[in-house]
């Protein structure tokens, strides 16, 4: 009897598009293009959310880790189908060591966490602290996706400043959300980017997307020009 693992694989390798595998090679420089399986990201979460309704899915979540990239995104997706908050947030703590590129990290958002915000931004907090790459980026994101509205607090502001990285991953999307921020929150966000306390590369890159931002004015972009570092 075929494992889970190599049953849900055959049917993965049926939705194989090998022009979109060469895409995606080229997107994702750190996963090595024998890794690739080539699928395009709604034909993946279609077939996770068909996937979910049966029972043998769980067996597919407790798997330890996976080989390839569209494994481990069919496994971030089958997490997002979950609709009990405190599940989900148990598979995503194990799944997160196992996160090993920016794709996987920033397509990976289980929609129930919204309707917990005080738990998940405790969560947050500790994930920013991780020593794991896509984990801290993971932290980020979220609180660039879910608490920069209603949910929003200056000090989220101050959590990611303090986050001092050497890992281009990291800081890149410490940049993008900044100038997210810069948008939507832009009197609070201001005054972290006015006192030039973020590294060289975070603050002119910060500053480089925001001016890309159709949602800030240009007032404020020819501001923002004169605080590069």
């Amino acid at each position: 009897m075929e494992t889970i693992e190599k049953q849900v694989r055959k049917e993965l390798f049926l939705l194989k598009d090998e022009d979109y595998k060469k895409f995606t090679s080229k997107l994702i420089p750190t996963i090595s293009p024998d890794k690739i399986i080539g699928i395009r990201v709604p034909v993946l979460r279609k077939f996770a959310k068909d996937f979910s309704k049966q029972k043998e899915s769980f067996l597919y979540l407790d798997l330890p880790s996976h080989f390839y990239f569209e494994e481990n995104n069919l496994h971030a997706f089958l997490i997002e189908n979950l609709k009990d908050y405190n599940l989900a947030m148990e598979y995503t703590e194990k799944f997160l060591p196992n996160i090993d590129n920016w794709a996987t990290c920033d397509t990976f958002s289980p929609k129930v966490f919204k309707k917990y915000p005080n738990q998940v931004y405790e969560k947050i907090r500790k994930w920013l602290k991780s020593d794991e790459i896509y984990t801290i980026r993971y932290a980020i994101g979220l609180l660039l996706t879910n608490f920069l509205d209603e949910n929003f607090e200056k000090e989220m502001l101050r959590l990611v400043a303090n986050v001092k990285s050497e890992e281009y991953y990291v800081n890149m999307m410490i940049a993008w959300y900044f100038a997210t921020a810069m948008a939507k929150q832009p009197e609070e966000t201001l005054f972290i980017i006015e006192e030039k306390s973020l590294s060289k590369f975070v603050q002119n890159k910060s500053i480089q997307k925001a001016k890309e931002s159709r949602r800030i004015s240009d007032e404020t972009k020819k501001y923002l020009e004169t605080l590069k570092v």
